[in-house]
């Protein structure tokens, strides 16, 4: 497992194509759910939290590869330009369902801290934008986690 992660960080900072495999997918999917946490400025331990409960009831990981994604994702997070790279690795392998849970995901970790800024919401904005989610879906996945 480590060295597929370090084989997909690697291979963003080269340039490189990535690996088509279920490690690259959950670390996308981790590193949106970082964005989200640092969009606000806040990386407050609620947040933090939700994101590892996210990851482990999607992917079903265990404790120590769920820390493991996480904290290369968050590296990775820093380091990135755009979402692209990210996006584009979920729409080349997940449904459109699948995709509408990813920004649920997103929705529950920028309402841990109990309040959704701005930023986040535009950060959310844009990554469904790129997974190809019409307005519709974007709201209503909005809706669904804010109703819980």
């Amino acid at each position: 497992m480590i060295t597929k992660l370090r084989l997909f960080f690697t291979s963003l900072t080269v340039d490189k194509p990535i690996e088509q495999d279920e490690t690259s997918l959950q670390l996308a999917c981790a590193v949106l759910l970082a964005e989200v946490m640092r969009a606000d400025g806040n990386n407050d331990k609620n947040e933090r939290a939700t994101i590892i409960k996210q990851l482990s009831q999607y992917f079903q990981l265990t404790d120590s590869s769920l820390d493991e994604i996480l904290n290369h994702a968050e590296q990775v997070s820093e380091q990135a330009t755009d979402f692209y790279q990210f996006t584009s690795k979920i729409n080349s392998n997940y449904s459109i369902e699948d995709k509408i849970k990813i920004v649920e995901m997103l929705w529950h970790v920028a309402n841990a801290d109990g309040e959704i800024s701005a930023i986040e919401h535009h950060t959310i904005r844009k990554i469904s934008d790129l997974l190809h989610l019409r307005h519709n879906e974007y709201v209503q996945s909005k809706l669904k986690i804010l109703a819980k």
